[in-house]
C-alpha cells in the first residue's frame, strides 16, 4: 500500500495532468480517482473536494512565479536575465496552464482562492515593476516610473489571458502547443520595443528572433 504522502502527491499530479488536458470544469474527483486507480473515498481522505486540489496546485504555481520574479541582490540585470525570466515564466505558465484557461470560473467558485489570487496579482505586479526598474538601471530600457507601471500591467494582462485568447481563435484548447504559448512571451517583449536603449538593441532584438513564432502557427488548429 502506498504511503499517504505518495498518494497525495499522485492525486495532485494526476489532477494537474487531467485539468491541463481536458479543462478543470470537465474533470471530476471521480475522474481523478479512476485515473490513478484509487477509490473516491481515498481521494477525499486527502482532499475534501476538487477546489482543495486546485488550491494546492495554485500554491505551487504561486511559489514558482514568486521564485522566478526576483532581482539579483548582488549585480545589475543583463539582457540574458530577460531570457531567463521569460523562459522560466513560460515554463510555469505551461505547467499550470489550466489555471489561466478558465480563471474567472475558478475564482467565482472559490472566494478564498479569489482573495489569494488578488493578493498574488498585487505581489506579482510589484515584482514585475521592480524588475523593469532593474532593466532601466542597467541601461537596457529607458522608461519613466509611469511607463514602468503601465508596461508591467500590460505584460500581466497578456501573460494571464494568452491561453484564453488561443482557445478563442483556434476554436478550443485541444492540441495547444508550447510553441503557441511562446508567442505570448514574444508579445510581452514586443511591448518594450520603443523603450530599448540603443546600446542594448542588438542583443534584445536577437532575443526577439529567438522567441518569435509566426502568426499562422499561433492560429493553426
Amino acid at each position: 500500500m502506498a504511503p499517504a504522502s505518495k498518494t497525495r502527491d499522485r492525486i495532485v499530479q494526476a489532477s494537474l495532468e487531467l485539468f491541463n488536458l481536458h479543462g478543470e470544469r470537465s474533470v471530476t474527483t471521480n475522474h481523478i480517482a479512476a485515473h490513478i486507480g484509487i477509490s473516491p473515498g481515498n481521494l477525499y481522505y486527502h482532499f475534501r473536494n476538487k477546489q482543495a486540489i486546485i488550491a494546492e496546485l495554485f500554491t505551487a504555481y504561486e511559489a514558482d512565479v514568486g521564485a522566478i520574479l526576483q532581482r539579483p541582490a548582488d549585480r545589475a540585470l543583463t539582457v540574458e536575465d530577460k531570457t531567463a525570466y521569460l523562459e522560466a515564466l513560460l515554463a510555469a505558465m505551461w505547467r499550470y496552464r489550466f489555471l489561466h484557461r478558465d480563471l474567472e470560473h475558478q475564482l467565482e467558485s472559490d472566494p478564498e482562492l479569489a482573495a489569494r489570487y488578488r493578493a498574488f496579482a498585487r505581489r506579482t505586479l510589484g515584482s514585475a515593476q521592480a524588475i523593469y526598474r532593474g532593466f532601466v538601471e542597467a541601461g537596457i530600457l529607458r522608461m519613466s516610473a509611469d511607463q514602468i507601471e503601465a508596461i508591467a500591467l500590460n505584460s500581466w494582462i497578456i501573460m494571464t489571458s494568452w491561453i484564453r485568447f488561443l482557445g478563442t481563435v483556434r476554436g478550443g484548447h485541444a492540441g495547444l502547443s508550447e510553441e503557441q504559448l511562446r508567442r505570448g512571451v514574444y508579445q510581452v517583449l514586443a511591448l518594450e520595443g520603443g523603450y530599448l536603449a540603443e546600446e542594448a538593441r542588438g542583443a534584445v532584438e536577437a532575443l526577439y528572433r529567438q522567441l518569435h513564432v509566426p502568426l499562422e502557427k499561433v492560429l493553426a488548429s
